[in-house]
């Protein structure tokens, strides 16, 4: 143990309020009053709004306060954006000198297991309150050090957050490059000339998509142990995780082992797409996708298939991967594609793939058009990757770097917090 380090009780350093869920009385139908957090691992969807209250009858979290799962999925973090509610399934937790409030945030995602540890339940696991003020963590004597921590971590955090932004940046260039092509009919800022009989550009046409389709499949799940028939390793990409590949977000994506004939004939190349065919919830649909390429392959280092859920789609040609891609993007986002969904009483959603590729018209235009366009995609969807990529690279470098100072292996003094 280094010796400008020690174990402190988690209530002598921070302030801790567990949460209570409201009464009906307190929920307001006219957006007037504070958002209500449940607890989940994910923070970003705002609950009902809450009238009047005191902290007898609601508790309440402030902007920049910890916020802290205290049930299955015990541990997981985020910080308040603004002031909130929160109900039982989350604690606030600020620290008693306010300055160190991003410090407490990363030492307490340090100590994730020593909370866990500390979870116990019969139907799920959870950490009281009792248990959670109690809890000792290893941190630095001294305040200012804890402070230079943050800052040097969130360094890290603010690189990432700039290549997020840099990321939507670049989808939204590749919709409008999509749109003002496909939708407006322009090419370098001119508008081509229309076919009144056609009402598109002249040479150009509607066409199915199968037409344009060489080769799909659904996917795969494989085994989570290797077998003498389950021997071949590939990570599998569910529908959950389409959204969050761009973004580097590649750690939760399950690694599997599968039979040959399987991972032969489901393997993803250069310029396939990972179409979703079922999933989704009451309030969200299916037929999201990803387009694979080489630099994304290059980031898992392994083979990858797509989830049992999802189709592996294969493009007659590689110039019309991204044409693809982003059409189906496109038909998702105004939500033309949502007459081939099926929904039941369950809240799983269905897609009639077959239907969808024999009777979804798309407007082609020459090769010449098509070929220009791949190109410039290529570009801004090769960047997302990349962007996304480094990501990962921080996150572990930040990750990394916390123990090490716990540790002593790196001394915080010797750190220049600019970088």
């Amino acid at each position: 143990m280094i010796s400008n380090w020690g174990k402190y009780r988690l209530d002598e350093i921070a302030n801790i309020s567990m949460g209570q869920s409201p009464k009906s009385i307190f929920y307001n139908e006219d957006g007037n009053g504070l958002p209500f957090f449940q607890g989940k691992t994910e923070f970003s969807e705002y609950h009902p709004l809450v009238r009047q209250f005191t902290s007898k009858t609601i508790k309440k979290a402030y902007k920049d306060d910890v916020l802290f799962t205290v049930r299955a999925p015990v541990g997981e973090l985020n910080v308040a954006d603004q002031d909130c509610c929160i109900g039982r399934g989350l604690a606030a937790i600020q620290a008693k000198d306010k300055n160190e409030n991003k410090f407490l945030y990363y030492i307490l995602k340090a100590h994730k297991r020593l909370f866990l540890s500390r979870s116990s339940g019969a139907v799920y696991d959870a950490i009281n309150g009792v248990d959670l003020k109690s809890s000792e963590i290893f941190i630095p004597h001294e305040s200012r050090e804890r402070i230079k921590i943050a800052k040097i971590l969130s360094n890290y955090d603010d690189l990432i957050e700039n290549n997020l932004k840099r990321i939507n940046l670049l989808e939204e260039s590749a919709r409008l490059t999509y749109d003002e092509l496909f939708l407006r009919f322009i090419i370098d800022g001119k508008k081509l000339d229309i076919d009144p009989d056609s009402g598109l550009p002249f040479g150009w046409k509607k066409i199915k998509v199968n037409s344009l389709i060489s080769y799909y499949i659904g996917g795969g799940w494989g085994e989570e142990s290797a077998s003498d028939d389950f021997c071949n390793e590939a990570y599998v990409v569910r529908g959950t995780d389409i959204d969050n590949i761009p973004y580097g977000k590649i750690e939760s994506v399950p690694f599997r082992y599968h039979k040959n004939s399987n991972l032969a004939s489901r393997k993803l190349l250069n310029k396939d797409i990972i179409f979703e065919v079922s999933g989704g919830s009451k309030i969200e649909g299916v037929a999201k996708s990803l387009i694979v390429t080489n630099g994304l392959l290059d980031q898992f280092q392994k083979d990858l298939i797509c989830a049992s859920f999802c189709k592996l789609v294969r493009p007659k040609e590689h110039y019309l991967g991204n044409f693809l891609f982003l059409s189906f993007k496109y038909l998702r986002n105004s939500k033309a594609s949502e007459v081939f969904e099926i929904r039941g009483a369950s809240s799983i959603v269905n897609y009639n793939w077959e239907a969808f590729i024999k009777y979804q018209d798309l407007i082609m235009p020459n090769k010449e058009v098509l070929l220009k366009f791949d190109y410039e995609i290529d570009v801004i969807i090769n960047q997302i990757y990349n962007l996304g990529h480094q990501n990962q690279l921080l996150k572990e470098a930040r990750d990394i770097l916390l123990p090490r100072l716990m540790t002593g292996m790196i001394n915080a003094d010797e750190l220049d917090v600019a970088v």
